[in-house]
């Protein structure tokens, strides 16, 4: 049995050629793999598709309308000749058949979507921020409002296609005359032309223009994340809705946190004694502003400690980061002579302890470039 390709595209059997388009726009807007992921619904769309190949081709409608299938008789009777759609398609081809119209295109067509790149600070990306951009786009012709006519002039059917949008040419050839079909040169394509153009957009519908648009960054974006302003990009020919403006972060190095996710690091610099003794050091959060950090005694260079909800807001559920703090145990360089008396005593009085046994013969590894450094590597790659 033929298949209904009326009742898949939900029109009626004299449906004219502008009602199966005006159908099948509606349901290829509702079921395009871009727009609905759903197996089945794929599947329904290639079945749309097909049923508009169909029904757009007057030679394959007919067939439909006399019962057949014409999808079904180019599979069987193709064989190798597939991909012209059957045997009957390549005799045409090549001895003088009619080519398939494509028809003209629309004058109107959505215009393109624009990328805009922000370069933001640290503090920036942690607390949201709203900033003034200033575009270079095409905008709509506010002369003629797209229409791309002068006055109340109208576009007229192209005398070198006769509103078809294409021409066709014959070729002869050792199997005889092929046709091939191209858009028009003068038209474009459209089927028609516009005789008295607007004078400012020269009956494109549209001007580049310069604007400024105000742009809100969320807070928590991260380097690479892209903020999307629909209807803010290029007006399409004719007039043609707009596409959308992406605005790409790019987030500054900060020169005191690494930013990993949510997380930040830092390096805290604590002198040898302090270490040793335990202290309190203070480190100026990026949101909080300055914190107090607990160092106990004893603690060992590289060691981090953790404040928890202090590190950068989440996207979409501002739950926040952890801040780590690494620490780097700064030795003196230079020391008077009580001081050496001093660490001298000390080690006269802690020889032969474990912990300073375990220091004396462990093994030593050299580090260049100190370790706020290589944290950075460690996180950013850089």
């Amino acid at each position: 049995m033929a298949r209904d390709y009326y009742g898949l595209l939900g029109v009626s059997k004299g449906a004219s050629d502008s009602e199966i388009k005006r159908a099948y726009r509606k349901l290829a807007r509702e079921l395009h793999p871009d727009v609905n992921p759903d197996e089945g619904a794929q599947a329904r769309f290639q079945e749309i598709s097909a049923a508009y190949e169909v029904l757009s081709d007057p030679e394959k409608r007919r067939i439909v309308d006399l019962g057949g299938d014409p999808l079904e008789s180019a599979a069987a009777g193709g064989g190798g000749f597939s991909g012209f759609g059957g045997l009957g398609d390549v005799f045409e081809a090549f001895f003088g058949g009619g080519a398939t119209s494509r028809g003209p295109v629309g004058r109107v067509r959505p215009g393109s979507d624009s990328l805009l790149r922000m370069r933001l600070d640290l503090e920036e990306c942690a607390t949201g921020v709203t900033k003034q951009v200033t575009v270079d786009t095409a905008i709509l012709c506010d002369l003629c409002h797209g229409k791309g006519t002068h006055g109340d002039s109208s576009p007229v059917t192209c005398d070198t296609c006769g509103g078809r949008g294409e021409i066709q040419t014959v070729q002869r050839s050792l199997l005889g005359q092929v046709m091939t079909s191209r858009p028009c040169p003068v038209c474009g394509g459209v089927g028609e032309v516009i005789p008295n153009p607007c004078n400012r957009c020269s009956g494109d519908g549209r001007v580049r223009a310069r604007r400024e648009i105000s742009v809100k960054i969320p807070a928590g974006v991260g380097d690479g994340m892209r903020v999307r302003l629909a209807a803010q990009g290029e007006v399409g020919p004719g007039g043609g809705p707009a596409g959308d403006l992406y605005v790409e972060v790019h987030e500054k190095p900060h020169p005191v946190f690494v930013r990993d996710g949510d997380d930040l690091h830092c390096t805290v610099s604590v002198p040898m004694v302090d270490a040793a003794l335990g202290t309190t050091v203070t480190v100026d959060a990026i949101l909080d502003g300055p914190i107090e950090l607990t160092i106990p005694a004893g603690t060992q260079p590289g060691a981090v400690t953790t404040l928890r909800g202090h590190g950068m807001p989440h996207l979409r559920s501002g739950v926040r980061g952890d801040l780590h703090a690494h620490i780097d145990v700064v030795v003196p360089s230079r020391l008077d002579h009580e001081d050496i008396e001093l660490l001298r005593a000390f080690k006269e009085r802690t020889k032969g302890t474990a912990e300073v046994r375990s220091a004396q013969n462990g093994n030593a590894s050299a580090h260049g470039g100190g370790l706020f450094s290589r944290l950075r590597e460690t996180f950013t790659g850089r």
